[in-house]
């Protein structure tokens, strides 16, 4: 195969690529710019972390709700507000609250006879948006932790606590507890007492206040963020970037294969037939102009990424250049797919718009894909564009050696085969 025919048509392609201004301006700053945007969002390094909206109704006001909505208001991951039930279930509906707590009348009673008996448990009422189901999550597991604490340092430190135990103790007797239970039971509750009581006596003597002291998480989180290196923070950017890069070369192989679809219509296909050049040639000049422009498309995007955002590649230089090489291929050799599958250009365009929209979707571009439903994530192992976003975060913020490469190249190589032997098969020279 002589390469003189396909220099020709890439020179050619690329000179019409570069007078379309609207093509130049889609390609290499749409990207740009919407991946600003994103890394913007998920960067992590913006300051404070959003909270959770949180509206708390005390209906009990006893020393545990209190404990509980000091607690709430204390947590970091949490902004309280205290409004009355309507208005909370209101601000719930309107979305300005993600989940409102009701902490109704007697709580605070029944929660401490609770502790200590198998009575019947007192109910906490959580009001919340369904739209922000994930975060009930975390306001339930938090709300744990403060109701345990308050709860049990009520019990064992308050004057209300006190007359619990001593009301439990005086009912064991009457409780269906065998007698040694009892015993076990009876030993718990008082050297408990004994244990927090004492402390607070010292406290008192030197004329400090009594120290509250309940049941407190066994435990502390150490959190670290695991990038390329030690003390390297992530950088969202450099994800947003891979991810709206790889969505817009996709768009620019639609405009590949629209292209060819109307010079097919008009009769160029059917002339440059009659010289002689080979149609896997013609074919092959075409699908490197398309692999060019996606290659320039990737530089900007991470030259601009690596100016203004700092993004770096941590990892394989090499292998950074084997992803983008593959990619830009597979992204090529789509447009050639489309161009040999397509009906008129009109149709094929929104057709293969969606499609390229499922497909950045699907790969993680634009939302984290652990959101997805098990059998989906387990599907996305047959979409390229996630081949593609896992080799550049490998590359970039992870840090990850030339062996992390190899897989999404080779994946990505893959596809590229497949759909140039099936547009090879598939193409149709002349307009039916």
């Amino acid at each position: 195969m002589t390469m003189r025919p396909i220099f020709a048509m890439v020179r050619k392609d690329l000179q019409l690529f570069f007078t379309d201004r609207r093509a130049v301006i889609m390609t290499m700053v749409a990207p740009i710019a919407i991946a600003s945007f994103f890394g913007s969002i998920f960067s992590g390094n913006n300051g404070e972390p959003a909270k959770i909206e949180v509206a708390i109704v005390d209906q009990d006001s006893s020393p545990i709700s209190k404990g509980i909505l000091s607690g709430a208001q204390g947590d970091r991951n949490l902004h309280v507000t205290t409004p009355m039930a309507d208005e909370a279930r209101g601000q719930v509906k309107a979305g300005s609250v993600t989940v409102a707590v009701v902490i109704p009348a007697g709580f605070g009673d029944a929660a401490g006879r609770a502790l200590f008996a198998s009575v019947e448990k007192p109910n906490l009422t959580l009001w919340f948006d369904p739209s922000h189901a994930a975060e009930l999550g975390l306001v339930r597991g938090i709300l744990t932790e403060h109701v345990m604490q308050s709860v049990s340092a009520e019990m064992f430190t308050g004057a209300q606590g006190q007359k619990f135990v001593d009301e439990t103790l005086q009912r064991l007797d009457q409780t269906t507890l065998s007698a040694q239970q009892q015993t076990l039971l009876r030993d718990l509750l008082q050297s408990a007492r004994r244990f927090y009581n004492e402390p607070s006596a010292a406290a008192g003597s030197s004329g400090s206040e009594p120290s509250r002291r309940g049941i407190t998480m066994p435990y502390a989180v150490n959190e670290e963020a695991i990038t390329s290196g030690e003390n390297v923070a992530y950088n969202g950017y450099a994800h947003s970037f891979a991810g709206m890069s790889i969505q817009f070369i996709l768009f620019a192989s639609i405009d590949l294969g629209v292209g060819i679809l109307l010079e097919r219509q008009r009769g160029l296909w059917k002339r440059l037939r009659s010289a002689p050049i080979s149609r896997v040639t013609l074919l092959a000049g075409k699908a490197a102009s398309g692999a060019l422009v996606a290659l320039l498309t990737l530089a900007v995007s991470f030259a601009f990424a690596m100016i203004v955002f700092h993004v770096r590649i941590n990892g394989s230089i090499v292998g950074f250049l084997a992803v983008a090489v593959a990619t830009a291929v597979m992204a090529s050799t789509f447009g050639l797919l489309i161009a040999a599958v397509g009906g008129t250009p009109g149709g094929t365009r929104g057709i293969a718009s969606l499609s390229v929209l499922l497909m950045v979707m699907l790969g993680g571009a634009w939302v984290p894909s652990f959101i997805f439903p098990a059998w989906l994530q387990r599907l996305t192992v047959v979409i390229p564009a996630r081949w593609a976003v896992d080799g550049f975060d490998a590359m970039t913020w992870r840090g990850m050696s030339m062996s992390a490469a190899v897989m999404p190249t080779v994946v990505m190589l893959g596809f590229a085969l497949l759909f140039g032997t099936l547009a090879i098969a598939r193409f149709r020279w002349e307009e039916a």
